[in-house]
Parts: structure tokens; sequence; C-alpha cells
């Protein structure tokens, strides 16, 4: 499966008969799926199909999603109100035992308002059909190019993310062999600072120096975290390698990587490893910057 990045457009076009039709749709980021749907009056009956169809083509991004019809100009047809001429007639035939009333001409009865009209062709229901057909057509070619941008778009950031993911595994790959990681430096980095705690004059016995010993060891050790940063490059290798909507579990593993580099820093007792924690944290924070565009 691709990765698809939440930011995209596409359009399609067509004409059925009289009828020309045209969709947008735009996609940007967004925590979950949200739709914005737009249809002209006479088409809402189309919504739902449309938001199915949106919602089995994508999992994540706010889209929003117009329709746009037109008609070509067609020939008025006239229109008789029969019941008003009907209701004219009958008045009429009232009236002619009162008044001496002249039998109605055609062109005067029309030429009354409300009984003649004008109006545009009825669309029957077969070809209101087909105008649907044709228009979900269009919106299946609409869904296809946006999801090939968004596929675009997703391969890029997908390139980068690897590059920033190799960058992580180098810098943890460096922290690791630091000179002050050797056991022979750590052990005299422990044993000064056991000196200062005896120095110290307070009166210690074996039992709280061996204690705070064994706090000053631990504290030094980045063993935990080096491995756990180790475990996470993998795991994100794995997800961009699978594809598919794995955005917010990469956002998840940044959040890791960010943890475990903020415990080095703060165990690190040599300004070199201190530095390359830092430049860790610029890596991280340039890869979830990119994640949070996935879907």
């Amino acid at each position: 499966m691709t990765l698809q990045s939440m930011t995209g457009f596409a359009r399609s076009e067509g004409a059925i008969g009289s009828c020309r039709w045209a969709w947008e749709t735009r996609s940007v980021n967004g925590k979950g799926l949200d739709l914005r749907i737009r249809l002209p009056a006479g088409f809402e009956r189309l919504e739902p199909e449309v938001r199915n169809r949106i919602s089995a083509a994508f999992q994540r991004g706010s889209i929003q999603l117009t329709l746009t019809v037109s008609r070509d100009e067609a020939p008025l047809l006239p229109v008789v109100n029969e019941p008003a001429v009907m209701a004219l007639l009958d008045t009429v035939e009232r009236l002619r035992d009162r008044i001496d009333v002249a039998p109605p001409s055609a062109d005067g009865l029309l030429g009354i308002r409300g009984v003649l009209e004008f109006r545009e062709p009825d669309v029957d229901t077969e070809m209101a059909g087909r105008e649907a057909a044709a228009i979900f057509d269009g919106l299946t070619l609409a869904i296809a190019d946006l999801t090939a941008m968004r596929a675009s778009e997703g391969g890029k950031i997908g390139t980068f993310l690897s590059e920033q993911i190799d960058a992580v595994e180098e810098l943890v790959r460096r922290v690791d062999a630091d000179p002050s990681r050797t056991p022979e430096a750590i052990v005299e980095r422990l044993a000064g600072q056991v000196k200062l705690l005896l120095d110290t004059g307070s009166d210690m016995d074996d039992g709280r120096l061996y204690m705070e010993a064994a706090i000053l060891a631990a504290k030094a050790d980045l063993r935990e975290e080096i491995d756990r940063l180790a475990a996470h490059v993998e795991a994100s290798r794995a997800l961009i390698a699978a594809g598919g909507a794995i955005g917010r579990r990469l956002d998840f593993l940044a959040q890791e990587f960010n943890r475990e580099t903020n415990t080095i820093c703060s165990k690190s007792n040599a300004t070199s490893v201190t530095a390359l924690g830092l430049e860790l944290k610029v890596v991280i924070d340039r890869f979830r910057e990119q994640v949070q565009n996935l879907e």
C-alpha cells in the first residue's frame, strides 16, 4: 500500500444531453475524515451516495467537494393553467344571469395573468437517471485523481521520513559510540562523584553510600534509551514499508523518539552526548512535522 498525503486537488467535468457538470474537490490536513459536500438545488438526493464513496476512498483529511451543474438554453414551452381557465369560465357562466357578458375569447383568457406561463421542459425520469449516472462517473474520476495526487505527495513525504529515520539511527549510533560511554569513562566519572559525596563530610554509612552509587550508575547508563530508540527506528521503517493510513502511528512513534531523547539529554554528563541529543531533537521535530501531513 502506498502512503498518502492529506493534501490535494482534483477536478472532473463532462456533459450529457443539455446537462453540463463539474466536480471540484480539495483536501487538507485533518485529525479525522471531515467531509463538506456542496450540491446544487435538485441534486440533494445524491449526497448519501457521494458521502459513502468518499468515505470508502479516504480515511483522514478535511475534504471539500463541490458539484456545479448547468444546462444549455432550451426553448421555453407554453403551459396553460387549465384549472384557472375552468374557474374563469365558470365565473362567466354565473355572471350571465345578472349582466350581459360576452363569451370569453381564447386570446382574452390567455392574456389573463397566471393562465399562460412559459417554462423550461421538465427532465423525465429516464434522463434524470442517466444524468445521475454520468455525474457519479465523474465523481469516480475526481476521487481517482485526488487519490493519485495524495499518493504522489505521500511518496515524497515517505522518502523524507526515511531520510530522517536514517539520521536518527546514525545519531543514536554516535551516542552509543561516544567515548563518554566506555566502561572506563563511566567508572572514572562514578569514582569522582562518589569521592565528592565522601568529601562533603556528611555522616554516610556504607549502605547509604552504596545506594547513592547505584543511583549514579543507573543515571549514567543510557543503554535502555539507546535500545528503545533503535526499536522505534525499526518500527518506523516497517510502517513506512507497509504503507496505508499510518500517520497516527508514526506520530505516536515521533513522541516516543522525543521522550527517549529527552531522557538521554537529562542523563548526559558529557557535552558531546548532550550535543548529539539536541541534534536528535531537531531531526525528530522535522520528522514529526511531516508526519502531520500523512493520512
